[in-house]
């Protein structure tokens, strides 16, 4: 007699997993009463893995998981399970893989076919109801497949052995040998120059980015081009990256009113995005904004940092102290609603201003975008305002007030959701980016906020006093064991928030997390890190993961944290450790710069060299913020009102004048009274 389940997501926390809990379908969440009925029962897993801001994820969930006939056909033949990617970003990778292996391309939704033992044998995203697009329907798929594992079991079993092992392979591009001997030796200019080339030939040079649509922001890429015009004055690099932001910034995948970026453009001009809002992206894109303000104080730069950072307390803010992970792209079930315009709605709202509003803001009657309007700018501030008779400030004022006026209204309208669970990496992330942006714009109130973010995170997502963490947060309940990234991106935000407070409190955080990390993820036969905890066990592979996509690899941001460190606590063994991790993967940086730009930044900073800068003095504050608010991508910044023993600090001299001294291990020049003369001995 078969076993009768029922739907079992309304327990769990995860606004996705939640979006499913009325399905006809009878999830599971992932565990081992799931595990265990596929043994039980001797059926194949369907695993379901998707986000809460996902699109066609709705859609999927729409046409056929509220279906009824076809939740009885999932019912029979599978046991079911629902897993949030963000949630579980660990077996998102291994499926993904397997996905991608079998199919050639990947995204979400992602419905994997797995053996009772949870190995990988059959793949795909989206599937249609009907058949259609080229793809077999939903029913389609499901009959087929369980007709495979009921007639051909001996083949499936074979498919996914040979998945599994294509997974474990897919560590090995990593060279596994240390490999520094030498350290001035490692990397050279001309390592530098082939990332740039290479990053340069798939840039679009008119609309900026890289590649034809979609378009995505590429953080990481635009950063490294940054940071090497500074180094090597190229202007080609400067130009693109800054093209890269300005187009952005006006383009409709900014939120011109709310403040804001969406995940990814669909079109190659930057106008119609795919409207869902990360945090990630967010915290990104406000870092690599800060590299482009502290470099030419261009005014769109800062505004952009401050409104951005403006609508994440607005409007992503959890109460507790954290940052939620994202806000959906549909409301009322169509992808952009809340964001887009009819110009009629606009002339009602503005009145006599709603002329030249429209005009710079390219809003017309026929609309831009399936009949209605997305906001954009092709004209200059100061351009448009002197073609209506007016002065910048003024304008910019005008332009203010007006989208107030809208954005009252639009939040009149149904919102999109918003996925309100509180992920730690990135968290950490933001960390990151407030602490940038109070060193670039000196703006209190975000010092301020980076110490409350760091005082939540390091109190709801502790897990032991080893310095084991938790990933996610929701409901004043932390869950499931903390992934590389999460220790990375929090241990990256610790080492910025002492640069901008001097409290060394911060370092001592970062250092036990890095051993914790060092103990507990490091692989016995590599330099890299695992993505998982070794305490964690319901996996059916540990992968490393080494590309830096939508998010940073952890491996790329530990190599980084642990360089820092190292200088911070003169231990040498992580310096080798993190040059062999850089070093490791060379061949691929140089190659494939695109998908490794975290990593050709921390190639590209040691080639530099480190500057390990300590300010000391009885009153640092004013000489560090003059410090803090400089363009220097390699350095190491410690300041200290009484004498210690930290290293960088150790041995200087404490006076009422406050000091500068720059050192390359640990080998000082002598101090200097100002932020200008320090630069002079950083460029010399």
């Amino acid at each position: 007699m078969p076993v009768i389940h029922s739907n079992q997501l309304i327990n769990e926390s995860s606004p996705y997993l939640l979006q499913h809990a009325h399905n006809p379908v009878h999830w599971f969440a992932w565990g081992s009463n799931a595990l265990e009925a596929a043994k039980m029962e001797d059926k194949p897993i369907l695993v379901s893995i998707g986000y809460a801001a996902c699109h066609w994820c709705h859609v999927m969930e729409r046409e056929s998981f509220e279906n009824e006939d076809t939740a009885a056909v999932m019912n029979e033949h599978f046991i079911n399970i629902k897993i949030d990617r963000e949630e579980r970003p660990d077996l998102d990778h291994i499926y993904m893989d397997a996905v991608q292996a079998i199919a050639g391309n990947g995204g979400w939704p992602l419905n994997v076919f797995l053996t009772p033992d949870a190995r990988p044998f059959y793949g795909g995203t989206y599937f249609p109801p009907e058949k259609a697009f080229g793809r077999n329907s939903w029913t389609d798929v499901l009959l087929s497949i369980s007709d495979a594992w009921q007639n051909r079991r001996k083949e499936v079993e074979a498919q996914a052995s040979q998945l599994i092992s294509h997974i474990s392979q897919s560590n090995s591009f990593a060279l596994s040998s240390p490999l520094y001997a030498e350290e001035e030796k490692m990397f050279n200019e001309a390592d530098c120059e082939v990332i740039a080339e290479n990053l340069l030939k798939s840039a679009d040079l008119v609309e900026g980015g890289f590649g034809a649509a979609p378009k995505f922001p590429q953080t990481f890429c635009i950063q490294y081009l940054l940071q090497h015009a500074w180094f090597f004055k190229n202007e080609g690099a400067q130009k693109q990256a800054e093209l890269s932001l300005q187009k952005m910034v006006n383009g409709g995948i900014y939120d011109q009113i709310g403040g804001g970026f969406s995940r990814y453009s669909t079109d190659a001009f930057w106008l119609v995005p795919h409207f869902e809002k990360m945090l990630y992206d967010n915290a990104l894109l406000i870092n690599v904004l800060c590299d482009a303000f502290q470099i030419n104080r261009n005014n769109i730069y800062k505004k952009t940092i401050e409104h951005t950072l403006a609508f994440l307390t607005n409007e992503m803010k959890d109460s507790a102290g954290g940052y939620y992970a994202a806000i959906d792209a549909d409301s009322e079930g169509i992808e952009g609603k809340f964001y887009v315009w009819d110009k009629m709605e606009i002339d009602n709202i503005l009145h006599v201003d709603s002329e030249w509003y429209c005009k710079y803001y390219n809003v017309t009657e026929e609309g831009n975008w399936e009949g209605k309007n997305i906001l954009n700018v092709t004209t200059l501030p100061a351009a448009f305002a002197k073609s209506i008779g007016k002065q910048e400030d003024e304008f910019e004022e005008m332009i203010r007030t007006c989208s107030l006026k809208l954005l009252k209204v639009r939040n009149e309208r149904i919102r999109p959701t918003t996925d309100d669970k509180i992920l730690l990496g990135w968290n950490g992330l933001l960390l990151t980016a407030l602490c940038r942006a109070y060193a670039s714009l000196q703006k209190e109130e975000y010092r301020e906020e980076a110490i409350r973010l760091y005082e939540f995170l390091v109190v709801k997502f502790k897990r032991n006093d080893d310095g084991g963490l938790y990933h996610t947060y929701k409901n004043r309940k932390a869950t499931h064991y903390a992934f590389l990234d999460d220790y990375a991106f929090f241990i990256q935000g610790c080492l910025y928030l002492q640069e901008i407070t001097g409290n060394q409190d911060y370092l001592a955080t970062a250092k036990k997390l890095t051993q914790y990390v060092e103990k507990n993820f490091r692989s016995p036969d590599n330099v890299q890190f695992f993505f998982t905890d070794v305490e964690q066990k319901d996996t059916v592979v540990r992968k490393m993961e080494f590309y830096d996509s939508a998010i940073p690899s952890g491996n790329a941001v530990m190599a980084t944290n642990m360089s820092y460190l190292s200088l911070v606590f003169d231990k040498k063994d992580w310096k080798a450790s993190s040059l062999d991790m850089i070093a490791s993967l060379k061949d691929t940086i140089l190659k494939y710069p695109s998908s490794f730009s975290v990593w050709g930044t921390a190639l590209q900073q040691q080639f530099k060299g480190i500057h390990e800068i300590g300010v000391t003095g009885k009153d640092v504050e004013q000489l560090l913020k003059e410090i803090l608010v400089q363009f220097i991508p390699n350095k190491v910044l410690q300041s200290g009102t009484e004498p210690g023993e930290m290293p960088i600090l150790k041995g200087k001299l404490f006076s009422d004048i406050p000091l500068a001294y720059r050192c390359i291990n640990y080998q000082c020049l002598d101090p200097v009274t100002t932020a200008i003369e320090l630069l002079e001995q950083i460029n010399y």
